[in-house]
């Protein structure tokens, strides 16, 4: 199963209406159709229609295929309908003109001082007048199921690009795990030579003299409680598990945000358990580019659904 971005656009818009095989079975409007579907992140599914009043009657429907398709993101459907019918001069019939003569003395004889109607007023209320009577139902939906097809493809195409980039991180954060696991055998080793070393300061020995067995022992349990202070390992289990779920997931698609959100925030713990652990400079370092990391999946997974 793809993994989808929340992120996408997609336009349609269709010819004059009325090309149907059903077009004798109903009235047909002429006009021209044009639907825009915009998507952004959002923790849920969030939707917002901005329809020309007379297709606000269609907002269910267009609802309903909506969440039938989308499950997060916030989502605005924008449709324009340009009436063809009207790009030309309209010709104002007898009984419109009739019918605005007699509004226009109606409204004279309250309001003495109004102006009368120009040439242009009355063609402008013919056009109006003419406007389509027609279902536009069927023709949205058709190519509101067709904008969508093509935001869906474009979700599918900027998830797989976020998936190839996760992917990618994953395998540079096992390349930092890799090199922090052999770093704290050795800096424990270190710290009891050091222990050992100022103890033979303190005690005046010379090189090659060997410090009391009190001296040994107090060595051994000071870079005991520091392995354990300084120990890692248990950061770096969790963080290979959390690596293999999240590898796992963006393997098997579907949706998959929240989870990945989720085990992200995990990552980042443990990357700054590692960094608050560090005793050298190489562990430091290694801290911070797991953090830089982390925080590159964190941007990417807020867009997936």
């Amino acid at each position: 199963m793809p993994v989808y971005s929340m992120t996408g656009y997609a336009s349609g818009q269709n010819g004059p209406t009325g090309s149907h095989s059903d077009a004798e079975a109903r009235p047909q409007p002429t006009g021209r159709l044009g639907v825009e579907i915009r998507s952004v992140n959002s923790r849920f599914l969030d939707l917002t229609f901005k329809l020309p009043e007379e297709l606000r009657q269609h907002e269910p429907a267009l609802r309903e295929l909506l969440t039938g398709q989308l499950k997060r993101g916030k989502v605005e459907l924008r449709v324009a309908f340009e009436n063809t019918a009207s790009a030309g001069v309209a010709d104002p019939s007898t009984k419109l003109l009739q019918r605005l003569n007699g509004v226009q003395d109606n409204i004279k004889s309250w309001l003495p001082s109004a102006r009368d109607l120009s040439v242009a007023d009355v063609l402008r209320l013919a056009a109006g007048d003419s406007a389509p009577r027609g279902d536009l139902g069927p023709d949205l939906t058709e190519l509101t199921e067709k904008t969508l097809k093509a935001l869906l493809a474009a979700r599918e195409r900027e998830g797989a690009r976020l998936a190839k980039m996760l992917l990618d991180h994953l395998g540079q954060l096992r390349k930092l795990a890799a090199q922090a696991l052999p770093l704290v055998p050795k800096l424990v080793e270190q710290q009891r030579t050091r222990f050992l070393e100022r103890w033979q300061e303190a005690m005046g020995l010379g090189a090659g003299a060997t410090a009391p067995e009190a001296a040994q022992d107090r060595a051994l349990s000071e870079a005991t409680a520091f392995a354990i202070r300084i120990d890692v390992a248990e950061e770096l289990t969790r963080l290979d598990s959390h690596l293999d779920e999240i590898e796992r997931l963006v393997k098997k698609g579907g949706e998959i945000g929240k989870r990945l959100d989720f085990l992200i925030q995990e990552l980042h713990r443990e990357a700054n358990t590692l960094g608050s652990k560090s005793a050298t400079l190489e562990m430091t370092r290694i801290g911070v580019d797991m953090k830089v990391l982390v925080e590159q999946m964190r941007e990417q997974v807020q867009n997936i659904e």
